[in-house]
């Protein structure tokens, strides 16, 4: 089945719906914590809020594996001006290897030892051998800090896909962004965060460097830029043995990102914080008053405007708890986004003033700084897998594996304990409903009808979230698009007996004028189309030369951003069905025949199960599970259609066995 296709809508009328909807989400989430923040007054307020922020941080990033052997080992070494450069080659996970350079100044033993920092890469492919990587690390030996730098999966010699056919990995080996969010999506099966498997590679890092004699373990510092500016971030909040932290060119807000269109890496959306009414800054805040310094850039794209508020909101907190003005401090360099000399050097300052060691701070220039690319790899091939390690999607299949074995143990005896479980993964509450058990029908609007290529349509626009659990009061920009050929010039929503609800892999609009997907039901009596949030009527424009299955666009930022709010987004697209059945039966609807193309075939499978009205359910390129999405290298379907934790509970083809003999599947 073909996935990488966007159709061209005349019809996209509202892109900006589901961006626009968590912006208005997000921006009564900060009133409320600028409101908490507002009333803390004493140290015990602030230390109650930390603790409650350093709560919901804990759940984000878990669950976490038992710590295994390191079975570390240096493979060489490279002697620079102003230290010794070791290749040094550790286990995170047991055949998980960990590439990484260990910069030694000239002098430091275990009887003179020096402090040390822990560093994680930007988005470099790269990796450490990045030469303003090279730089920093270069800035830190000079001014007597021994700094290991770590290269994060597919970057540098990390690359999880090197073993397999080079067009079947291309794009993920040219873009370690892309990469990550394969990852990602295939982690979130099995119920765990990408971002954790990164910060447990510098949880690892730090136990590595506290074995190393020279070390002096009372001042270590974490720093990065851009995505090690993530981690910086990520590692800090988690890591209590870290001592000061330097943050470049990431700390801004959730906001701003949000506000922006600016999607981020899969690791940049910790799970559940904006539900737990946290922003960047808690980051920061959950290990005050320890010393940190933010670091941007003027004209970086992680909007600056996040990064004064952020630092502000921060500096009062370490006021509240009597904290030095020096433990906390903002610097924004005059260039664009990265890890520039001015940055490197405001990072330097800072950790050698907190660790005692301003008298040997040495400016170096970037022409002292040398490129020793060439000569770092850690492994004879460049790459850790071509030396022995475990691929990352092998760990997730043994993962997988053997949850599925678990869940085939109990499996759902019963299409009610089914249905329980499919509501748990996807997070679907109970629909606003009469005393009776009937669930009552959302509001409507009556939109203009369109005339297209081969026929003429009723529109309606469907206000699904608004009442949400009942509560009046939760009002929401999101609406479903319900279309319905028409046959005369009426365009009221009058509901046949008999219906079918045809939901599309990508555009109602696109479909409806394929006469070989929906031709066979399009003439009918009583056909109406769906697009749910956030695709056809809904879907968000990309940038130019992409299509809507950008690993790294808008409707994956979508998908994020439900991360974030703890919800599922595939959930809230079924909630958007299963509230026009509620529409659709309430109006007249007494037999319900689902059709569904592609994503719409996961939805309508959904939908099948939990609505009892439905009498048929049609699926047309379904896929074929979930548990084989997370037992083979690459997955191109998007990321909003893994639901997180799934293979723990149920599986696609329980959810068609369960249907019986109302459903049928179909193929292109």
């Amino acid at each position: 089945m073909k996935l990488n296709v966007t159709p061209v809508l005349r019809t996209n009328t509202h892109p900006m719906m589901v961006v626009d909807d968590y912006i208005a989400r997000i921006r009564e989430m900060r009133r409320e914590r600028s409101a908490r923040l507002a009333a803390l007054r004493t140290h015990r307020d602030a230390l109650r809020y930390q603790e409650r922020v350093q709560e919901a941080i804990a759940r984000a990033f878990s669950p976490r594996p038992a710590k295994t052997p390191l079975n570390a080992r240096v493979t060489g070494t490279v002697e620079i001006d102003v230290c010794r450069i070791e290749k040094i080659l550790f286990e995170s996970r047991p055949g998980c290897f960990v590439t990484a350079n260990l910069y030694l100044p000239h002098g430091c033993s275990r009887n003179r030892r020096a402090p040390g920092v822990l560093a994680d890469c930007g988005h470099s492919l790269a990796g450490k051998r990045e030469p303003k990587y090279q730089a920093f690390a270069q800035r830190l030996a000079s001014a007597g800090f021994m700094t290991l730098i770590i290269d994060p999966f597919n970057q540098g010699e990390r690359d999880q896909y090197f073993m397999l056919p080079k067009k079947e990995r291309a794009d993920l080996s040219a873009s370690c962004c892309f990469a990550h969010n394969m990852m990602g999506k295939q982690l979130e099966l099995v119920g765990e965060f990408f971002g954790m498997w990164r910060a447990w590679d510098g949880i690892r890092a730090l136990d590595y460097l506290l074995t190393r004699p020279e070390l002096d373990p009372r001042h270590i510092g974490v720093t990065g830029n851009s995505g090690g500016g993530t981690m910086t971030t990520w590692n800090w909040a988690i890591e209590p043995r870290l001592t000061m932290a330097a943050p470049s060119c990431f700390v801004t807000s959730f906001a701003r990102n949000l506000e922006n269109e600016l999607p981020a890496d899969c690791e940049q959306y910790p799970p559940g914080v904006l539900a737990a009414g946290l922003e960047m800054a808690d980051f920061i805040i959950a290990r005050a008053p320890v010393p940190a310094i933010l670091l941007g850039q003027k004209f970086d794209f992680f909007d600056r405007r996040g990064l004064q508020e952020a630092h502000v909101e921060i500096r009062r907190f370490f006021e509240l708890l009597k904290a030095p003005p020096r433990n906390v401090e903002l610097f924004v360099g005059p260039s664009g986004h990265g890890y520039s000399h001015h940055n490197q050097d405001a990072m330097v300052q800072f950790f050698a003033r907190h660790a005692g060691l301003m008298g040997r701070v040495k400016k170096l220039s970037d022409r002292e700084c040398v490129d020793v690319h060439e000569k770092l790899n850690v492994t004879p091939r460049g790459n850790v897998i071509a030396a022995g390690a475990t691929p990352i999607f092998e760990q997730i299949a043994a993962i997988a594996k053997k949850q599925i074995a678990e869940r085939q143990a109990r499996p759902a005896r019963t299409r009610a304990v089914l249905a329980q479980r499919v509501r748990r993964v996807l997070q679907l509450e109970p629909r606003p409903g009469t005393p009776g058990g009937t669930a009552n029908p959302p509001e409507y609007r009556v939109l203009r009808p369109n005339s297209y290529e081969h026929f003429r349509a009723a529109r309606f626009a469907v206000e699904t979230e608004n009442g949400k659990n009942g509560d009046a009061s939760r009002v929401s920009g999101i609406r479903a698009f319900l279309f319905k050929p028409m046959s005369t010039d009426g365009h009221t929503l009058d509901v046949e007996s008999r219906i079918t609800l045809y939901l599309p892999h990508l555009s109602a609009e696109a479909e409806l004028n394929d006469r070989a997907l929906t031709g066979k039901w399009r003439g009918q009596a009583g056909f109406y189309a769906l697009d749910v949030r956030g695709t056809g009527e809904s879907m968000p424009i990309q940038p130019p030369a992409t299509d809507f299955f950008e690993p790294y666009g808008l409707d994956y930022m979508c998908h994020g951003h439900g991360i974030l709010f703890g919800e599922s987004y595939l959930g809230r697209r079924v909630f958007d069905v299963l509230r026009t059945l509620d529409l659709l039966i309430h109006d007249g609807a007494t037999r319900v025949d689902l059709v569904g193309h592609g994503q719409g075939a996961i939805l309508a499978a959904f939908a099948g199960l939990l609505c009892s009205r439905v009498a048929t359910v049609t699926l047309r390129n379904l896929p074929k599970s979930f548990d084989a999405w997370a037992l083979t290298p690459i997955v191109r379907w998007p990321a909003a259609n893994f639901p997180h934790g799934v293979l723990k509970h149920f599986d696609l083809p329980d959810i068609v066995r369960a249907l019986g003999r109302r459903v049928r599947t179909l193929r292109a």
